[in-house]
């Protein structure tokens, strides 16, 4: 008979989180995650079988985090080509703009390593486009093309941010979006 689980999957995978942005995947073990979580190393490898199951685990709970925030600045925004930029806008985290361009890269790199990951990734870079392209063209074509364009500029906008840390980076972000929209004429 199994035991039960005093800390549900899901609970546990968020805790997880913090542990894994702190040290980096290559530098999470069970023996940290332990210690952040409050459970036995032993228990988590029962739980994930190896290190790397933990952190993909982890990892695929991050996207679902993302998926959930996506779907809701989708529903959330207009239909028109600004609802386009305030969905972007919305998932442009300020407060932890710092984090995502420092030790995020370390995340990001895992997430292209990892064919499930990466398989992820694109799902979601996919939804995204989908979801900009409406907003941005009524052609079906046309849509996922610019969708795609305005995800890459957001990704960028926030990449220069990152070297450049000249304002907020929400401003900098709607600033670079309003310009590509002006220019590919759909604002």
């Amino acid at each position: 008979m199994s035991r039960r689980k005093t800390v549900p999957d899901n609970l546990l995978l968020d805790r997880l989180m913090e542990p894994l942005m702190a040290h980096g995947p290559a530098e999470l073990s069970f023996a940290k995650a332990s210690k952040a979580v409050g459970l036995a190393a032993a228990t988590l490898v029962q739980r994930f079988g190896s290190r790397d199951r933990m952190v993909e685990a982890v990892l695929l709970r991050a996207w679902d985090h993302l998926d959930e925030a996506t779907a809701a600045a989708d529903a959330w925004a207009s239909p028109d080509p600004a609802g386009a930029i305030d969905l972007l806008s919305r998932l442009t985290n300020s407060d932890a703009a710092e984090y995502n361009f420092t030790d995020g890269l370390l995340l990001l790199r895992e997430d292209m390593r990892n064919p499930v990951l990466r398989a992820r990734g694109a799902e979601w870079g996919l939804r995204l486009a989908q979801a900009l392209g409406r907003r941005l063209s009524e052609d079906p074509d046309r849509a996922v093309q610019l969708g795609r364009q305005m995800a890459s500029l957001w990704q960028g906008a926030l990449l220069w941010w990152a070297f450049q840390r000249d304002g907020e980076p929400e401003v900098k972000v709607r600033e670079a979006l309003e310009d590509w929209s002006r220019t590919v004429g759909v604002l």
